[in-house]
């Protein structure tokens, strides 16, 4: 199994910045050829794909994070960040990080909310 915890939310104001943290422990040899992704889900919403990377550093994002958000992963592959920039109301949300592996696995979430 495949253990993910996210860090990294919390307040931040219109315009102001925020990194995500998504470290996995367990069996993380099965992530290592696997893509992980970040999501969010704001209330009364669906949970939506911000962003995935896979094992090769190829990146994909939605077009809301197109130009504002970056996915990162360490050397490990078992770390993976999001740098978010010029954040905006809407952007406020749980996000969380997912491994693409089979099972997939999700990690527990991490608040961002973004007001003045």
């Amino acid at each position: 199994q495949v253990q993910l915890v996210e860090s990294g939310g919390g307040l931040v104001q219109p315009g102001g910045s925020l990194r995500l943290s998504c470290v996995a422990s367990g069996t993380i040899f099965s992530i290592y050829s696997k893509s992980m992704g970040w999501y969010r889900q704001a209330p009364g919403k669906q949970r939506e794909l911000v962003a995935i990377i896979t094992s090769g550093g190829n990146t994909n994002y939605a077009d809301s994070a197109k130009g504002r958000f970056t996915i990162s992963r360490d050397k490990s592959l078992t770390t993976v960040y999001l740098q978010m920039s010029s954040l905006k109301p809407e952007d406020t949300a749980v996000y969380y990080c997912k491994a693409f592996t089979v099972p997939e696995y999700w990690g527990q979430g991490t608040q961002v909310t973004v007001s003045s």
